[in-house]
């Protein structure tokens, strides 16, 4: 399929699968694009997916973005999750360890330079591993920040050059965290201590009462987003 093909698939398709079931989004996305991976941070948003995909495609690849700079918390839900559903995650690397980085850059670059230190541990990381495949599934909801309210539930992909699909686009916190309780989902525990949003353990902080819930992201700093999500 070239790409005029699949630009007028997409075009064709979203209007169809706004109305459709994240389940039915999924099945649709693996069946049309059988080389297609998710991108896993083990937030409430991705275990959900993670247990739909185990439901519909377990042999669906699954990779994750190991900054060396996540909460244990978050890779004790990786284990927890892999020995549960009998998963391999794909564990994709930096090309430079935190010390080359502190070496090269200074110390703490997430601080004198959060943008450069996401490019290079996470954005870089993203465009080699996505390289390899014709589609991919994030869990993104349009509810979650400005950046993302116009979220296609299958859109293309121009940064990173494939189709991507959203799933639980038009779904709320509520929705998940439904989903969560009723069909028993492991969850990254620090979830339950005030930390809606998780990303590396430099850049996030819990979120108070009556704050946004991406507020504990990258507090202090005009950065909203990672890089992952145009």
């Amino acid at each position: 399929m070239n790409l005029l093909e699949k630009e007028a698939l997409i075009t064709t398709k979203a209007e169809e699968l706004e109305s459709a079931t994240p389940q039915e989004v999924i099945a649709w996305a693996v069946e049309t694009f059988p080389n297609i991976t998710f991108a896993c941070s083990f937030g409430a948003e991705d275990v959900v997916i993670v247990d739909m995909l185990q439901k519909i495609s377990p042999s669906t690849d699954v990779f994750y973005l190991d900054t060396d700079f996540h909460f244990k918390e978050t890779y004790e839900t990786r284990d927890a999750m892999a020995e549960r559903y009998n998963l391999d995650f794909v564990r994709v690397s930096p090309e430079i360890t935190p010390e080359e980085q502190a070496e090269r850059y200074g110390e703490e670059l997430w601080k004198s330079d959060p943008n450069a230190c996401c490019n290079i541990r996470k954005v870089e990381p993203l465009t080699r591993i996505l390289s390899q495949y014709d589609a991919w599934i994030t869990g993104i909801r349009r509810d979650q920040a400005p950046t993302r309210a116009n979220a296609k539930k299958i859109e293309y992909d121009v940064k990173f050059g494939l189709v991507k699909f959203n799933p639980l686009a038009s779904w709320t916190s509520e929705d998940v965290w439904n989903y969560i309780r009723e069909n028993d989902v492991l969850y990254n525990p620090l979830h339950d201590r005030n930390y809606p949003s998780i990303g590396c353990e430099h850049c996030t902080r819990q979120v108070m009462p009556g704050e946004d819930p991406r507020a504990g992201r990258w507090a202090g700093s005009e950065k909203t987003e990672c890089g992952l999500h145009k």
